[in-house]
């Protein structure tokens, strides 16, 4: 219907705008938390890995939702992307949470595909493509503990590890 009101290039356009803004009702999750979800892996992509290609930026967002689902850490995607730091800089999960610069986005485009690549990864419509990795480092990083983990693929710019 849309489609034939606007056109494909348009219909395709207010679909992007509508996934962005509205995400599916999950009858066990209270709106306020499914939106501070969103908000938070969005941010997380945003700061992570917005200049990665698609397949990356959901890498990143899945490797949030496989730590939720993961008794090894917290069980919601707010505190996943906030674990560590609590006591010194640069000692968080994710770099840019307390890497003391400020946590809003500058670069609108960017945010507003952040906010649908987050949508995507929390609805179940983009597939992991990490295949259950919990971590990963941008390849110009060597932090210590990948020497415990198994590396399984690089995606972009970031390595991704399982557990051995």
């Amino acid at each position: 219907m849309v489609d034939s009101l606007l056109g494909t290039r348009a219909a395709a356009i207010v679909v992007s705008l509508v996934a962005m803004v509205v995400l599916p009702a999950d009858p066990g999750v209270a709106g306020e938390k499914r939106d501070a979800d969103l908000d938070c892996l969005a941010l997380n992509i945003y700061f992570e890995a917005r200049s990665e290609p698609l397949i990356g930026q959901h890498a990143v967002g899945h490797v949030v939702i496989n730590r939720v689902e993961d008794s090894q850490f917290p069980p919601s995607v707010c505190q996943v992307v906030r674990q560590g730091g609590e006591v010194a800089r640069h000692r968080c999960q994710f770099s840019w949470w307390c890497d003391g610069r400020s946590d809003k986005p500058v670069d609108w485009a960017a945010w507003r595909d952040s906010r649908k690549v987050a949508w995507e990864v929390l609805s179940g419509a983009a597939k992991d493509p990490t295949r259950g990795a919990l971590w990963y480092h941008a390849i110009y990083a060597q932090p210590e503990w990948q020497a415990e983990l198994v590396k399984d693929r690089q995606i972009g710019r970031h390595v991704f590890y399982h557990r051995p």
